[in-house]
């Protein structure tokens, strides 16, 4: 890549996405000690939280079948027919669906919200939204290994529990940039201080290309050039942003000569399908 001869820097991609080829990325490491945790609770469901395009519904969704749990995904919104690509694959691997008003879809971290939940479907074990609490920082704190000994680590950020995983397992002499995928990320940062105790790492919210799974053409471009040159697929939700602004920020003289950056690829290309087909547009799909 011309730009990082240009800048002397760099440029390492870590491709969790290729952990498993349906529990993706991230979401691999996030449920790893919860799946534990439900079994030793003797729980038999497994309930979480997302949208209709969601990658933590698709990856609970073979994970729990895979594991011996029912799984019920709760999603934001009227049910839509013919189902999206991920919410059939969903309900192929036998997860119950339930659809929820916007409005009462934010009420989803209330107690009163779970106990009438529990009274309606009956007892479960709950995976929040994105599939984020301190088990799944746990998990993925062993994103990072050994030989991850770069000047910058960079990904992506929904939740925050890579983010604070990674953070986490980060050297002091490491700095870590998370690259978000929501507008509006003050109550994001608050809670990833909350989890983080280390003080090497910046939240940077420039690349949001307007708000969570939204896109534009600049985004769209630029994550298909990137397929067609480097053969790497991403993501239009997560980690094209996060790639995008990593590129952008080396023009930009961010990175100093001589350093080098590894970005975490996190998964969600599943997602593509969807939105390929929601918006009318080309996304690499694999």
């Amino acid at each position: 890549m011309r730009i990082l001869k240009e800048k002397r820097v760099r440029l390492y991609v870590k491709r969790i996405d290729q952990t498993h080829e349906y529990i993706s990325g991230n979401k691999w490491y996030k449920l790893k000690y919860n799946l534990v945790e439900a079994k030793k609770q003797n729980k038999n469901t497994l309930l979480t939280f997302g949208g209709a395009y969601s990658n933590n519904i698709a990856a609970i969704s073979f994970a729990a079948k895979e594991n011996g749990f029912k799984s019920i995904g709760v999603i934001r919104g009227e049910e839509h027919l013919p189902l999206n690509p991920t919410l059939k694959f969903a309900k192929e691997q036998g997860m119950e669906i339930i659809y929820i008003s916007r409005s009462y879809y934010r009420l989803k971290h209330t107690k009163e919200f779970i106990n009438n939940l529990k009274e309606k479907l009956g007892d479960f074990y709950l995976v929040p939204e994105g599939g984020t609490n301190g088990l799944a920082i746990k998990g993925t704190a062993e994103i990072l290994d050994s030989n991850d000994v770069q000047d910058f680590v960079c990904c992506s950020v929904g939740t925050g529990g890579t983010f604070a995983g990674i953070i986490s397992a980060s050297n002091d002499k490491q700095m870590v940039l998370g690259f978000s995928a929501i507008k509006g990320s003050d109550q994001l940062e608050k809670d990833i201080g909350s989890w983080v105790d280390e003080c090497n790492w910046e939240l940077i919210s420039d690349y949001v290309c307007g708000g969570y799974a939204k896109v534009n053409t600049s985004l769209i471009e630029f994550v298909n050039d990137f397929y067609s040159a480097q053969k790497v697929p991403l993501d239009a939700i997560y980690t094209g942003k996060m790639m995008m602004g990593v590129l952008d920020l080396i023009k930009q003289d961010y990175f100093p000569r001589e350093s080098s950056i590894l970005a975490i690829h996190t998964g969600g290309l599943q997602g593509n399908k969807g939105m390929s087909e929601r918006l009318e547009i080309d996304l690499p799909i694999l």
